[in-house]
């Protein structure tokens, strides 16, 4: 017997519709080995001792996709397989309905075995398809069949069956099956078969409610000897992204990393979710109400259908909370009696809609449950709502956090109160290590105190610095950029020299770190020319990323003069973050005048400091340098411990992608690639939990992509597709990348992707000054265009060498301007802040073959 899929079920199919929808529309399955090896052995296809099993799991979370695995497993093992389905037709249920399909199946593909088996058990033709029909040419039997007649048929025929080979038997949807079908199971569990007949039948565990039939009855089966009872658990997020990822192949809607992260945090382990999301980011799924599409939110909403008119407002109001909220908060919201309330959650529990969290608390059974309901709502209702949260939280009648004050308020467009909250959630995510939620907190007060506003306790300058410096420790320098920008030019003439500078210094702390050709240095002048000469805080801070702005320009001499008296003023003020920066500047340019020795020592010393004064910023940024210094020095072991130890101070201060956190991890796996270690790469570059910032996943990204190209796995191709588009945002990655896609391209033999791709590269090189590392691809490049020439013919041969001389001569030019160039101009390495850290000059090694090649 096939797999659950289209095929002759006589008249009643037609009747049913799709009763088994097709498996060859379903997507490979993705995590369920062990539950099918499970599965294989209850049923015993590896011992020939089959017991029934009951599985059960969500709707959605792979139940049909595992049981047409294991009827294809039992078909290649030589068993034959029946598959019936339940339906919903309410309270009109067809008798029977499974096995009338199931034996309906094995009319249309095997008709004489049927017909030997209704020989043999008469009863068994009252459950033939044609005679439950209306429309159907047979006689409809006016007898009366007695029940035990037709079970010992169906207990006989399935025993004849087995007798020519192993059976298994599928039922399906059990939660819509009908009285006389779970009456029928319960025969077939307890009365046992000679022959080897597995039975498996499957339920919706989340449509079984406290009042539902199958309830009792699954329970009493679970205790009869020989039935074993399965549950389905949600499927882990990785075997979600690989799921995601399988749909994602073929003519592509490109999904950002950010995308495809909330795709698979919202699916919660549920293929049928993923699937449903998959389809509605890329166009190819039904359209959204809001958030979730069409066609899953009226699957969700069925629920509501279940509960009376006081537990659904029960539930609305629940949804305007989020996923959980608290039986207080709730009670505040709500307009019904205490005892109503109690009853409704009871429903919306036993419904399984709602599921209680400790104490105090209920949450959705799923999140894309609670955003369904939130869409269903009409404006008006949840502006209403909202107010009342709003309110409840605001009189302290139920205690509630900063951030949950700010989303209510804000959708009650309560502006005054949702702009003093969110900078309060802003301070909050801060304190504990949240700088892309305090980000995004900050961002929220900007906009609404954009046309004026409430007092909220600080300047928009300040609450601009603020953001500007949470979205730095994010890793999105760039953006941090633009945001300052922007008040710059919305305060114009109206700021004061103070709040000017003060902005300038947050614009050139993210100039500093940001790959390309914008220059800190004309920002941090403008600012200490509007300051006075005088030793404050805000000055020296200055004066040390003023030194920071000049090394990026090969200006050593002044840099060095300005760092100086950085450092000096900062050990009078007792400001330690700034003396570890200035001290780690100088160190940088005592390196590139020639004095590693002197530079490690410094460099070690500002480590040591900072990792005692808790300052995670001169530990990430000191770390990274280090790292950077015995990696010149060709010490990969000891660099990569260093980077490695950067890295971790990072993720301790909760800022893993924020500036040298992310190089340090970046450069550790890069060591790791070049000491052959490259399976530590891969886990190196893995990200689990919240999607980094985009060019920290495409830094990542291109590490896997050139570790993959060397191992000559095509995965490199997917991975390098959406790294492309970065490329003009960073110079390492320009590089990086473009060494990736010539090896790629070299290997499958396509000579203009490869010399398109060295083309593009090589034209970012000036514009973000990696010019040297023209030298690398061109290696590159001219041994794969020797490999193919080996291979070509010998006018393909002319046309592949006719570049040689240009690449040669371009680089001897750049040799030329090595030479020239003053000394201790920075040779970039890595991304933006590896650059502002003054890294070695490493380039010309930039992913040169692992020692392990």
């Amino acid at each position: 017997m096939s797999p659950p899929g289209p095929g002759p079920l006589s008249d009643l199919s037609a009747m049913m519709g799709s009763v088994a929808p097709g498996t060859e529309t379903m997507q490979p399955m993705q995590g369920r080995a062990r539950e099918l090896d499970l599965l294989a052995d209850l049923v015993g296809l590896t011992d020939r001792h089959p017991r029934a099993v009951l599985l059960g799991g969500d709707a959605g979370v792979g139940k049909t996709r595992l049981l047409a695995a294991l009827v294809d497993r039992a078909s290649v093992a030589g068993w034959r397989s029946l598959v019936g389905h339940c339906l919903d037709f309410g309270d009109s249920a067809l008798p029977y309905l499974p096995f009338t399909e199931l034996f309906g199946r094995l009319a249309g593909e095997d008709p004489e075995v049927l017909a030997s088996l209704t020989d043999a058990h008469a009863a068994l033709s009252h459950l033939q398809p044609g005679r439950r029909l209306m429309s159907s040419g047979g006689r409809v039997p006016t007898e009366n069949l007695d029940r035990s007649d037709l079970f010992e048929a169906v207990h006989g025929a399935l025993e004849d069956l087995a007798r020519a080979g192993p059976l298994l038997v599928v039922i399906e949807d059990l939660h819509w099956a009908d009285r006389s079908t779970r009456d029928l199971l319960t025969f077939l569990f307890t009365r046992s078969f000679q022959a080897p007949v597995a039975v498996v039948a499957s339920y919706r565990s989340d449509d079984l409610h406290r009042r539902h039939p199958l309830r009792a009855a699954a329970g009493q089966w679970a205790r009869v000897p020989g039935v074993a009872r399965v549950q389905l658990d949600p499927l882990p997020e990785d075997d979600v992204r690989r799921l995601v990822d399988a749909l994602l192949t073929g003519p592509p809607t490109r999904l950002t990393e950010a995308e495809v992260h909330a795709i698979v945090t919202r699916a919660e382990g549920n293929a049928f979710f993923a699937e449903e999301l998959v389809g509605a980011a890329t166009g190819g799924g039904s359209p959204r109400r809001s958030g979730v599409p069409v066609d899953l939110a009226d699957l969700l909403l069925m629920r509501l259908d279940r509960l009376d008119d006081d537990s659904r407002e029960v539930v609305r109001a629940a949804a305007c909370a989020g996923r959980r909220v608290s039986h207080a908060l709730l009670a505040c919201v709500v307009a019904v009696s205490e005892d109503d309330l109690d009853r409704a959650l009871r429903d919306a529990v036993e419904q399984n809609i709602l599921a209680r969290v400790g104490d105090d608390a209920y949450s959705f059974r799923h999140a894309l449950l609670a955003e369904a309901v939130y869409d269903d709502l009409l404006p008006g209702e949840r502006v209403r709502l909202h107010a009342a949260y709003t309110s409840a939280l605001l009189e302290h009648r139920v205690e509630g956090t900063a951030a949950e004050l700010a989303r209510h308020a804000l959708a009650a467009h309560d502006r005054d109160t949702a702009a003093r909250a969110s900078v309060q959630a802003g301070d909050e995510a801060l304190s504990v290590g949240g700088p892309e939620e305090a980000a995004r907190h900050y961002e929220t007060a900007l906009g609404l105190l954009a046309d004026g506003g409430p007092d909220v306790g600080v300047d928009l300058v300040e609450l601009t610095t603020r953001a500007a410096d949470a979205l730095v420790a994010a890793g999105d320098p760039d953006r941090a950029r633009k945001l300052v920008d922007a008040q710059l030019a919305a305060l114009g003439t109206a700021s004061s020299h103070e709040q000017r500078a003060r902005l300038l210094l947050a614009l050139g702390q993210a100039t500093v770190l940001i790959d390309g050709p914008l220059d800190p240095v004309p920002i941090t002048s403008e600012a200490l020319g509007l300051l006075p000469d005088e030793p404050t805080p805000m000055r020296v801070r200055l004066l040390a990323l003023h030194a920071r702005a000049l090394t990026d320009r090969s200006r050593d001499d002044e840099a060095s003069r300005f760092a100086l008296e950085a450092l000096d003023l900062a050990q009078k003020l007792d400001l330690p973050a700034v003396v570890a920066d200035a001290t780690t500047t100088l160190a940088g340019i005592d390196q590139r005048a020639g004095d590693p020795a002197a530079a490690e020592r410094a460099v070690t010393e500002v480590v040591e400091q900072a990792h005692r004064d808790g300052d995670a910023a001169g530990e990430m940024r000191g770390r990274f340098l280090l790292g950077g210094l015995l990696h010149e020095q060709g010490d990969l072991v000891a660099a990569r411990e260093s980077f490695r130890r950067g890295a971790e101070a990072a993720a301790r201060a909760g800022r893993p992608w924020a500036p040298y956190g992310l190089e340090a991890r970046v450069m550790e796996a890069e060591v790791a690639y070049e000491l052959g270690d490259w399976d530590d790469a891969l886990t190196l570059t893995e990200h689990g939990g919240p999607s980094p910032p985009p060019l920290a996943s495409a830094m990542l990204a291109t590490i896997r992509a050139n570790v993959l190209t060397a191992r000559g796995d095509t995965g490199a191709d997917a991975l390098l597709a959406p790294v492309r588009p970065e490329w003009q945002r960073d110079g390492w990655i320009a590089v990086a990348a473009g060494a990736a896609d010539i090896e790629l391209y070299g290997s499958r033999g396509d000579v203009p992707a490869m010399l398109a791709s060295f083309d593009r590269a090589v034209a970012l090189m000036d514009v973000t000054g990696y010019y040297q590392a023209r030298i690398r691809l061109t290696a590159l490049l001219l041994g794969r265009l020797a490999e193919a020439a080996a291979h070509a013919s010998v006018t393909e041969r002319s046309g592949l060498v006719a570049r040689v001389p240009e690449l040669v001569a371009k680089v001897e030019a750049v040799m030329v301007r090595v030479e020239r160039a003053p000394v201790g101009r920075p040779a970039k390495n890595t991304s933006s802040a590896c650059r502002a850290a003054w890294p070695p000059a490493s380039e010309f090694g930039l992913f040169a073959a692992p020692q392990a090649l």
